[in-house]
């Protein structure tokens, strides 16, 4: 990934290795896991424990997908989005293959869930609470912690670690719901939005107002990932109580 510093080994999509990086970092995982989403029809959907605190999208990058990310980059710092809730965190990815943490880090950091006092995740999230995305991008460059958790649980995915995964194409995002944020000119009939974070976009991307978490993603992903590709490399995780 150009602009990057270092490159981790990628972590694989699966929940088991992203519940074994959130025991690490501090999630008191016998009160919330990540699970498997089969799919994106409603009895697959229905099959997944409520209530969703956060979904984790692994997806192919294709060549209509950089150019949409760039143009919508580039629409939002010159016409605006809908306002996004000052207390969302967001961190920037400065790491090459770091899109799982940063994906795990903006779904716990959002999500309504117990984590161990002290533990390296709430240490990061209570320094990171009043910096920029930049700056928390460098706070990440340089606590050797996460990056070790990282490791950790990559290495214990079942996949190879070969050339061709280090330089993968693949790539994750987190959603999350926000509350939408009060405005003297309008009042808002839905008081939560659906949210895009994604450590390469310009900033948190606004989908949209949100009633179901997992409903509300599954038809943006459907509508607007798979639909555009015949790629099958699409994989998607739920933060949900542990079962």
């Amino acid at each position: 990934m150009s602009g990057t510093l270092s490159r981790w080994i990628p972590l694989e999509s699966n929940p088991d290795v992203l519940n074994q990086w959130a025991s690490k970092a501090g999630l008191v995982t016998s009160r919330a896991e990540f699970v498997d989403i089969y799919g994106l029809d409603g009895d697959l959907l229905a099959m997944v424990p409520q209530p969703v605190e956060a979904v984790i999208l692994l997806f192919p990058i294709s060549e209509y997908y950089e150019t949409r990310r760039k143009e919508e980059d580039e629409n939002i710092k010159n016409q605006g989005q809908h306002p996004i809730d000052p207390t969302v965190f967001y961190i920037k990815q400065t790491i090459g293959n770091a899109c799982g943490t940063i994906g795990l880090l903006h779904a716990l950091a959002n999500a309504d869930v117990t984590l161990v006092p002290e533990s390296p995740l709430e240490q990061f999230i209570d320094q990171c609470k009043e910096l920029t995305p930049e700056e928390r991008a460098k706070v990440l460059e340089t606590t050797p912690l996460f990056a070790n958790i990282h490791a950790e649980a990559a290495s214990s995915g079942q996949s190879v670690v070969t050339e061709a995964v280090m330089h993968t194409d693949l790539h994750f995002a987190c959603f999350v719901q926000a509350p939408d944020p009060p405005r003297d000119d309008i009042e808002s009939a839905n008081p939560r939005r659906l949210l895009e974070l994604d450590g390469r976009r310009a900033g948190p991307v606004d989908r949209g107002a949100s009633t179901n978490l997992l409903q509300d993603v599954a038809k943006y992903v459907k509508d607007t990932y798979v639909a555009q590709t015949t790629s099958v490399q699409f994989s998607m995780m739920a933060l949900v109580p542990s079962q």
